[in-house]
């Protein structure tokens, strides 16, 4: 699904040249659920970003659904992540003029997906919020607005899922209930999940993680066990 090597990225300031990420070597297969942690500037967002599509690498090849991203210009990279990706973010990303139904709606009329109101329906109702259809985002809580945004992500049915600290404006609850979220309808659909979070348990769900230190991968974790924070052993 995901082939990205030696993936580095530079930008310049007025100190001179700047590298956010070096070197960075990466596959995730179909199915997968892969965790990106580290540090506050680490690069975790900057490599989310090259990964789906959403900025390029300064070197290094990328590839994204059999598709090498690096040899594309914006509008061939916007057609693969049209066609393959979905997106839930920290800050929701809602369209604040349209209500819960018409924001999952609406990436589905855009791409000509038949019956766009009944899935938006569905996958609304799959998360909690058949009652709010009808609701704009300033009438709902921090909570329901992220309900909304998984809905909409997951309801184009997209081979791969990006969230980028999808719980970091949370309380702990309400985090806790929406990881639970993203897991069930990840599990029911097979989509491959890639995630950037500092928080452990949301990290410790997926099959595997990697760390980010100083824009370089240190490590590669797999977990046997995905609800067991303590059975985790070192992977290559």
């Amino acid at each position: 699904m995901i082939n990205a090597r030696n993936i580095t990225k530079s930008v310049n300031t007025a100190e001179g040249s700047l590298t956010i990420l070096e070197g960075i070597d990466l596959a995730v297969d179909n199915g997968e659920s892969l965790a990106i942690v580290g540090a506050s500037g680490s690069g975790k967002s900057t490599l989310l970003g090259i990964l789906a599509g959403l900025d390029v690498p300064t070197s290094g090849y990328m590839a994204l659904a059999g598709k090498e991203l690096t040899a594309m210009d914006e509008e061939g990279r916007a057609a693969v992540r049209a066609a393959s990706v979905g997106f839930v973010f920290q800050s929701f990303q809602l369209l604040p003029g349209l209500n819960a139904l018409e924001n999952v709606m609406l990436p589905l009329e855009l791409h000509s997906i038949a019956n766009a109101e009944q899935k938006a329906n569905e996958y609304l109702e799959r998360v909690g919020l058949s009652h709010r259809l009808h609701h704009y985002p300033k009438q709902l809580s921090g909570g329901e607005q992220q309900r909304v945004a998984i809905a909409r992500a997951f309801a184009s049915e997209p081979d791969v899922l990006f969230a980028d600290e999808p719980t970091g404006n949370l309380d702990s609850a309400t985090g806790a209930h929406i990881i639970e979220l993203i897991f069930e309808l990840n599990a029911a659909q097979g989509t491959t999940l890639i995630l950037v979070t500092h928080e452990a348990r949301l990290a410790q769900r997926c099959s595997r993680q990697i760390t980010l230190e100083a824009g370089k991968k240190i490590d590669n974790v797999v977990i046997d066990n995905p609800d067991s924070a303590s059975n985790i052993k070192a992977g290559s």
